[in-house]
């Protein structure tokens, strides 16, 4: 079964000295745990990032909190929200003019917070800015920024992105995206939502080896993004399991691109594996466009709805088991309900998609709007990202 989710799994007035902790757990060697939140010690997150050192867990009350930056670079920390939503709300404040957050260090744990208002001069700023290490995001929101997520081009660097949503992240001229992975070693993506991007892209990332699994990218209603999710400098990427659309107003009329910037990893192969994509271009646009070169492709079990059903593609491909079905096949294409109407008739059975790197490419889940996953039976036997309604 192909891995889901996470692998990894400051003012004046604040003195340091004066603030006390509490430890994280009873277990040898446990760090301390910090706790933020109004009439605590620590008030805001930015004070957490001063104190907190490697193996500390830092706890942050739900509330609003406008105007606090902060620069995380311890090598093992947690941050997560307690009892509801932390709205991290930029209002002009961003950490060495870049981000909200900007992570650089070990291995880094995020969960529950919202990323919101980020601007900064050169137009690039972001909820969070990764830098370096390790950052596993769980549950977090990225919306109203210049820039959702945004790493840098660290070849070490891993991230994880599990149950996110993305939204409405541009300059005031459009561009950027609502997740822009730059050239890292690995990057993962599931249960999440990303929509409503405006000339950028929902997703583009540059990484070595990309798994984008079980998640919804979607224009929607007055949603035009460019690509819908790019890889344009080719890499490994498995995509499998994911409800993709581009809408009416989009930028581009391809929706999936590889390898359109150039070459730049040793290997490159692209796996497109049980996912439905749907085109709502009124002339019909591309499922996919991929460019000429050393890659190897296979398309396998997709659903394909609207457009002219063509996928651009060099000499070479592996295309099986795909079915093209009309918007009436469904529950509620309107409503961005996917699932086939009971008894839906296929007319391409799916194939045994085999194994990539010695796990099974056969989609085990799939994503449950707004955010999250559900378990598949075992012996799925239908194209693209939802099992038929019951």
């Amino acid at each position: 079964m192909l891995g889901l989710g996470a692998a990894l799994w400051g003012t004046a007035d604040f003195a340091a000295g004066q603030v006390t902790a509490d430890r994280a757990g009873d277990a040898p060697g446990a760090g301390r745990l910090w706790r933020v939140g109004p009439g605590r010690d620590l008030t805001r997150p930015s004070q957490a990032a001063r104190v907190a050192t490697d193996g500390d867990t830092v706890e942050v009350d739900a509330g609003v909190y406008p105007g606090d930056a902060a620069v995380w670079t311890q090598q093992r920390l947690t941050l997560r929200a307690m009892g509801g939503r932390v709205r991290l709300l930029a209002a002009g404040a961003a950490a060495e003019g870049k981000a909200i957050w900007v992570m650089r260090g070990g291995r880094f744990h995020v969960q529950g917070f919202d990323f919101e208002g980020a601007r900064v001069p050169s137009r690039n700023g972001a909820g969070i800015r990764f830098e370096a290490g390790h950052l596993a995001v769980r549950g977090c929101r990225f919306i109203d920024n210049e820039m959702g997520l945004l790493t840098s081009n660290q070849g070490d660097a891993v991230l994880s992105v599990e149950s996110c949503e993305f939204a409405h992240n541009q300059r005031p001229d459009g561009h950027n995206h609502n997740l822009y992975v730059g050239a890292i070693a690995r990057f993962t993506l599931t249960g999440s939502w990303l929509h409503h991007a405006s000339v950028g892209h929902l997703l583009k990332s540059r990484a070595a080896v990309n798994h984008v699994l079980y998640n919804r990218l979607t224009d929607e209603p007055g949603g035009r993004a460019s690509y819908e999710l790019e890889f344009p400098n080719g890499g490994v990427a498995v995509v499998v399991g994911n409800l993709v659309q581009q809408g009416p107003a989009t930028e581009n009329a391809a929706m999936v691109a590889y390898g359109m910037e150039g070459w730049r990893w040793p290997r490159n192969e692209l796996l497109l594996v049980n996912n439905t994509l749907v085109d709502d271009l009124p002339q019909g646009g591309a499922f996919l466009r991929v460019a000429p070169g050393p890659v190897v492709m296979r398309l396998l079990n997709n659903v394909l709805v609207g457009g002219s059903g063509q996928f651009q593609l060099p000499a070479g491909a592996e295309v099986q088991g795909n079915a093209v079905l009309a918007r009436s096949t469904f529950v509620d294409a309107d409503a961005f309900d996917y699932r086939p109407q009971r008894g839906t008739r296929w007319a391409a059975l799916p194939v045994d998609p085999g194994p990539f790197d010695d796990v099974s490419l056969r989609a085990t889940h799939q994503y449950v709007h707004p955010l999250g996953l559900q378990a598949l039976p075992p012996k799925r036997n239908h194209p693209g990202a939802f099992a038929p309604a019951r």
